[in-house]
């Protein structure tokens, strides 16, 4: 798997999780991530991956009135994106369990 491939997975669960936890718009979903995770998220990775989540069914939008400029689009997930992310979850347990057995020299 190229690192960029292992990113790309671990950039969808964070935000799938962090979206979880609070319905946000795509500036406050790459600021949550920084905040709460160290984790660096760009415009250009992150909106291709919501509009894929969208078209996908993981993902529903909503728009708001903004305190300042234009409505956004705020994202949350849909059932069918609570079911994704407990799979994806269980299957970054099950590789982070492995790959500690194996750097710790356990077989």
């Amino acid at each position: 798997m190229a690192e960029s491939q292992l990113r790309r997975g671990i950039v969808e669960l964070a935000v799938m999780g962090t979206l979880r936890n609070h319905q946000a718009y795509g500036g406050a979903l790459i600021t949550l991530l920084k905040e709460q995770a160290g984790l660096e998220v760009s415009e250009g990775t992150l909106y291709p991956l919501l509009t894929r989540m969208h078209k996908s069914g993981l993902v529903k939008t909503k728009w708001e009135p903004s305190p300042a400029g234009p409505p956004r689009k705020i994202y949350s997930l849909t059932a069918k994106g609570i079911d994704r992310l407990n799979h994806l979850y269980s299957e970054w347990q099950d590789l982070a369990h492995a790959i500690d057995l194996i750097m710790k020299g356990h077989q």
